[in-house]
């Protein structure tokens, strides 16, 4: 991926390369392991955390339905995220103001991805590990390794932000 930087609100791209799936629960531990001084499950520094909880894999596949949740409810913990270094989130919806400032002051990146679309997604999924949290169930954070995986930059670093 070029310079998040360069990166203009509205621009849409293909990703190549590993994002790691969050939902609400593992955020939370996540932000509970930080406010501890506590070793992460992965490094936070220049990743990208996806808002999704694929469905169960289907035989043959790499995974299941994997469409984006709706990002608001990330929010109490995306702003700590962005601090210890996180640089991309991909999810659906409008952001809080918090976390408008924050991808401002931290230099992320807010990309959505289509909703409704995940069985056409998970195309783009090549490989799925899980990393940490296995006991959330569709919550554990897992990393996929995607190929041309469709993304619009919905906040840039700016704050530019096609939400208005």
């Amino acid at each position: 991926m070029k310079k998040i930087d360069t990166f203009k609100a509205g621009q849409e791209l293909l990703f190549s390369g590993a994002i790691y799936v969050a939902r609400d629960q593992a955020h939370k531990r996540l932000a509970e392991a930080i406010k501890k001084g506590s070793r992460l499950p992965f490094k936070l520094k220049n990743s990208i955390i996806y808002y999704c909880g694929p469905t169960q894999t289907p035989q043959g596949k790499v995974i299941g339905s994997c469409g984006p949740t709706t990002s608001s409810r990330m929010d109490e913990f995306t702003p700590l995220l962005l601090k210890h270094g996180l640089k991309g989130i991909i999810g659906k919806g409008n952001r809080s103001v918090e976390v408008k400032d924050a991808l401002k002051k931290y230099k992320g990146v807010y990309f959505i991805t289509y909703a409704g679309c995940g069985a056409l997604l998970s195309k783009y999924v090549k490989s799925v590990k899980t990393v940490a949290y296995g006991d959330l169930g569709p919550e554990a954070i897992l990393k996929l390794e995607v190929e041309n995986f469709p993304l619009i930059v919905a906040i840039d670093v700016k704050g530019g932000c096609i939400y208005g």
